[in-house]
């Protein structure tokens, strides 16, 4: 089992959702994040005024994000990692990260199913 992260835009969340239930993926785990690259936050990133010298710099301090997180079968890495670039990719500084770990363990509490069968 591995679990994906991806930290993407958030005007790509529902698109990402909808991909990922197309292609049999659809439990996972979102949040609302505040995070910024190597390019220290764009400005373009937010919906919302900025103030002028941030806007004059072209960065601010944090920027929104989603981070999403499932845990699949070690299998189907490969084709949720392609769906996740295929929506998310533009192409653009800001795009986001996916990070592949290993799981060690899954149990589902309500039944006590345990490894991949926790995750059907």
């Amino acid at each position: 089992m591995k679990e994906i992260i991806a930290v993407i835009r958030p005007n790509k969340m529902q698109a990402t959702k909808d991909e990922l239930a197309r292609i049999g993926f659809p439990s996972l785990t979102a949040a609302k994040v505040f995070g910024r690259g190597k390019q220290r936050g764009l400005a373009a990133e937010v919906a919302f005024e900025l103030p002028a010298k941030l806007s004059a710099q072209g960065g601010m301090r944090w920027i929104p994000k989603r981070m999403i997180s499932l845990v699949v079968p070690s299998g189907d890495v490969p084709k949720v990692v392609a769906a996740l670039i295929r929506v998310n990719q533009t192409g653009e500084i800001g795009d986001g990260r996916i990070f592949i770990s290993p799981v060690e363990a899954a149990v589902r509490l309500r039944t006590g199913e345990r490894g991949d069968q926790a995750l059907v």
